[in-house]
């Protein structure tokens, strides 16, 4: 029996949901990518803490996966253990004037509930497809705002499975950059709520929503933005500029909407996309000297 056989069945025993070759295609938003090696649910912090634990003492890598909506997934898959966070680990409670939020809590569906509630100051997430996980280590944001406007501190699963806890002063966030210890795991965060009037916050929500349907590809498969927009410019207005909207490797292309968007037109690869990347990068590099800095994720095996 190997680590992996060995965690599989060390977890599953203890009542954790676990899936041994698991497919990833479908859990990703390009529906690209091989399989995990050792898929793991985590429905709370003991169970998460348990994950890591076992994986640091049999030196198997972990990976938490969370909404896929950044990442590039590679065709030959990941190695090791792939983590969702579900259960009390994707919720969100409130105290007073703060929320805590599960690091795999949804964030459409947290806006969606925030809307209900009445809670104002998530609004810079409106739109974002991931997780408040992913959220963090992005430092996610819109035209609204980031998270970091709101993040007051986050509790953590270290890589050893101990407990840690950083405070938005220690993470150090900038645009689409946080500074997490190393193979740290965002179990929940807390976040600070606004005083603005819920009806007009809301209303710029739906102003936001409206702007990104007009302007950028929602019903093909894409991870959003690709590329991090350079200091004085944006990736898509480059993009466009080396007359790049609409070139294609395989199943990938640039969107023909909006050109920092590149979408699986049908049977795509994740090596087509990677190769799509690479030609982008290198066509703005040489035209325009600027090197387009990627916002999407390489996981696995390349």
């Amino acid at each position: 029996m190997n680590a992996l056989d060995r965690m599989a069945d060390t977890l599953a025993r203890e009542g954790l949901s676990t899936s041994q070759d698991a497919p990833l295609a479908k859990k990703t938003w390009w529906r690209v990518g091989g399989p995990a090696d050792l898929w793991v649910e985590a429905g709370d912090r003991r169970g998460l803490a348990r994950v890591m634990s076992l994986a640091h003492e049999e030196g198997v890598p972990v990976f938490v996966l969370g909404n896929a909506s950044n990442l590039l997934v590679s065709d030959k898959g990941i190695r090791g253990v792939v983590v969702r966070l579900v259960g009390e680990l994707a919720g969100a409670a409130q105290v007073d004037r703060t929320l805590t939020l599960g690091g795999g809590a949804r964030l459409v569906q947290l806006l969606k509930r925030a809307e209900r509630e009445g809670w104002t100051g998530l609004e810079m997430l409106a739109g974002i497809p991931g997780t408040v996980g992913g959220a963090v280590v992005m430092n996610a944001g819109t035209r609204l705002g980031e998270l970091s406007d709101a993040l007051i501190d986050v509790d953590l699963v270290l890589a050893d499975g101990e407990h840690g806890t950083a405070t938005v002063d220690d993470l150090h966030m900038s645009y689409r950059h946080s500074e997490l210890p190393e193979g740290a795991v965002v179990a929940a965060a807390r976040v600070r709520l606004s005083d603005e009037d819920p009806a007009e916050a809301f209303a710029h929500v739906r102003e936001h929503l409206e702007y990104r349907a007009r302007t950028q590809p929602v019903d093909v498969p894409t991870c959003g933005s690709t590329f991090r927009n350079p200091e004085g410019n944006t990736a898509g207005r480059l993009i466009e500029s080396c007359g790049l909207k609409g070139t294609r490797i395989g199943g990938a292309q640039v969107s023909e909407k909006h050109a920092n968007f590149l979408v699986n037109t049908g049977g795509a690869t994740a090596t087509e996309l990677r190769d799509l990347i690479d030609h982008v990068r290198a066509t703005v590099a040489e035209r325009t000297g600027v090197l387009l800095r990627p916002e999407v994720v390489l996981a696995g095996e390349w």
